[in-house]
């Protein structure tokens, strides 16, 4: 349930500098893509900002540089590591993901395989297949994306910025990880599925986002799930934006004594 979190700041602004990219890409010519974090913004990996400088690709041999801005080469750039957003040639999210590898830190690496992941740009398997095909001698983060990918990162698995908010308030009171996007049954045709599910426990945690409206058929579904939840013997806690953020300690209490009583 709870939403994601892009940061590229208001809508105009984000089309404008859609329209810059469109520009500096035209300037250049084919072939040419948008890659890096860049790329990672176009592809609405959360917490990836599409702002100046801008980073571009291009097969190595040409001769492109723009003041302001980075140019990266490769040798090649084969079709399955190619894709398009906004309109935009882009590296593709797991190509994308791969040379965010050589200079981001293990959380941005983290936020990034979560949200393509989330977003169905790609899977974990295909992210390793595509790692060991990319691998070179010495190639820069492969290390740290291995590392990311196995969960290393204790905000692994959440789907937006609540979750892994979460997820880092139960490693620092030293409770136990939850599952996340866990399915715990079926409530009609549809997959019950939840924010955090404690394993060897009845508790599950529904996460409400800052951005989370009900309409009458949202409602009706919550209670559906709700109800089979309880029918199914779970214990379902909800917390919402509001009580994440500013009443953490509240949140965790709660979260303790729910486990401790189950």
């Amino acid at each position: 349930m709870a939403s994601g979190s892009h940061v590229e700041g208001s809508p105009l602004l984000f089309a404008q500098r859609v329209h810059e990219i469109a520009d500096l890409l035209a300037s250049i010519g084919d072939p040419v893509w948008v890659g890096d974090v860049s790329a990672a913004a176009l592809l609405r990996f959360d917490e990836f900002e599409l702002r100046p400088p801008y980073h571009l690709v291009v097969p190595r041999g040409r001769n492109v540089s723009r003041i302001g801005h980075v140019v990266h080469t490769v040798v090649e750039l084969p079709l399955i590591d190619r894709s398009t957003a906004f309109g935009l040639p882009v590296t593709s999210a797991t190509r994308t993901i791969v040379d965010l590898a050589r200079s981001e830190p293990i959380d941005r690496l983290t936020v990034a395989i979560d949200s393509a992941t989330r977003d169905r740009l790609t899977t974990e398997d295909f992210l390793h297949r595509r790692l060991v095909a990319l691998r070179g001698r010495g190639r820069a983060g492969t290390s740290v994306l291995l590392d990311a990918i196995r969960g290393i990162e204790v905000t692994r698995g959440g789907h937006s910025w609540l979750e892994r908010r979460f997820l880092e308030l139960c490693a620092a009171n030293a409770t136990p990880r939850p599952l996340t996007q866990h399915v715990v049954g079926r409530g009609g045709q549809r997959l019950v599925r939840v924010d955090c599910r404690f394993p060897g426990t009845r508790v599950v945690v529904e996460l409400l986002g800052y951005a989370f409206h009900r309409t009458t058929a949202q409602l009706t579904n919550d209670a559906e799930r709700m109800n089979r939840m309880l029918l199914d013997g779970l214990v379902p806690l909800q917390f919402t934006y509001t009580q994440v953020v500013e009443d953490p300690a509240g949140v965790m209490a709660l979260l303790r004594e729910a486990l401790a009583a189950r």
